[in-house]
């Protein structure tokens, strides 16, 4: 079986990229494991997981707090927040498979956008909580 985190992250990101309405927004499917050296704006990319025990004392789980980046400059921050939009419409309280899990919940916690210092790109964070529990 595979760990809750990888499935997620795997299920997120063909959710995301088979997401005609945010290929069209990205100009393309933009959306990377990690931030690319040549990418042209904008993009998206899959960032830091954190994974805490969320068992109980009768049932296991787990609680994953995923961070996206959305990067952009063209449209400057409307452009961002226009991305992020769409991330959170696909994305919050999704009914996702897992293989061999079960995701009880997805919630976006935090969302900031912000132009990077000496830089025309705008960097957009977006912070989900997702909560897994094994199969039985």
């Amino acid at each position: 079986m595979t760990h809750p985190s990888a499935e997620l992250q795997t299920t997120i990101f063909r959710t995301l990229t088979s997401d005609a309405a945010l290929t069209a927004l990205l100009g393309g499917p933009k959306v990377f494991d990690r931030r690319p050296e040549r990418a042209n704006f904008p993009y998206l990319t899959l960032g830091r997981t954190a994974v805490v025990d969320w068992s109980t004392g009768t049932e296991d789980g787990a609680e994953h707090i995923l961070t996206l980046h959305v990067w952009a400059a063209g449209g400057g921050k409307a452009e961002t927040y226009e991305i992020m939009d769409r991330v959170s419409t696909r994305l919050q309280d999704a009914t996702l498979p897992l293989d061999g899990h079960r995701l009880v919940n997805l919630q976006l916690q935090f969302a900031e956008a912000r132009q990077e210092p000496d830089s025309p790109a705008y960097h957009g964070i977006m912070r989900f909580r997702a909560v897994t529990e094994p199969l039985a």
